[in-house]
């Protein structure tokens, strides 16, 4: 009798063993009967609960807040979008692309016309732990990568969504805006942190008019790696004057015009 069906078992447990040690993704779980291994099911319980619980978790502006100050030696701002409260946050996404009245007046006192080259925005989005556990530490490491831009006070905000550093860009009349938001979490990454960068931000900015970093955690991309690469797009948005696809399409004509 042929024992290749074991062979075949074999080599696919083996393949399974190796790419779970470079991936956290649920990669060949085993089975009893059709059902999952009982510590399997557990894991996966566990991993939906965390998730479920970042995206409901409110954050802490306020010690969020007073870590940015210390680091940046400068006011920072704390702000609160449209969106009462979470539930109306995530049933009314266009409420927390804008901001509340009292936080639009209080940052218009802190706007100053032409001073500002770049708005640094930290918001919950729909990881209020991402943005507690990453920001600040990927913040530490940007700051002296950017020696000689004139920064606009930090703004720390609740409940909002990527959208809101446009309207934060626009009254405090910076050229780039990059907002810190927790991303959409995943069973494996509760909380991964993003950043997106946008040129001459304005109500009615697209996605598409945006440069974007995924999965900043120390399970994913480093803090000192994104650092590195947001200073980078920072400086070739600023050379350039655009951000999004079209800045992406103007680095890949470059390129060819060097080749």
């Amino acid at each position: 009798m042929s024992d290749l069906p074991q062979r075949e078992a074999a080599a696919a447990a083996e393949l399974a063993a190796r790419l779970r040690t470079v991936t956290p993704a649920r990669v060949g779980l085993g089975r009893t009967g059709v059902s999952l291994e009982t510590r399997d099911l557990l894991d996966f319980q566990r991993c939906h609960a965390q998730a479920r619980g970042a995206v409901h978790a409110r954050l802490d502006s306020g010690a969020l807040a007073a870590a940015m100050s210390e680091l940046s030696g400068g006011e920072t701002l704390q702000l609160h979008s449209q969106a009462a409260d979470r539930t109306t946050y995530l049933q009314r996404p266009d409420l927390g692309r804008k901001l509340d009245e009292p936080s639009r007046k209080s940052l218009a006192e802190s706007a100053r016309a032409g001073a500002f080259e770049l708005a640094l925005i930290v918001a919950d989005g729909l990881s209020a732990l991402a943005a507690e556990r990453h920001a600040a530490p990927l913040v530490k490491e940007l700051l002296p990568l950017l020696r000689g831009w004139r920064l606009a006070p930090i703004c720390v905000v609740e409940q909002g969504r990527v959208a809101i550093g446009d309207e934060i860009g626009a009254i405090l009349g910076a050229q780039i805006a990059v907002v810190l938001i927790g991303e959409r979490p995943g069973l494996s990454s509760p909380d991964s942190l993003g950043a997106y960068i946008t040129w001459e931000p304005r109500p009615g900015r697209t996605d598409a008019e945006r440069n974007c970093i995924s999965n900043i955690r120390p399970e994913g991309l480093s803090y000192a790696q994104a650092a590195q690469d947001l200073a980078v797009i920072l400086i070739e948005a600023r050379r350039h004057k655009l951000t999004g696809v079209a800045l992406k399409e103007q680095a890949r004509r470059l390129e060819a015009t060097e080749r």
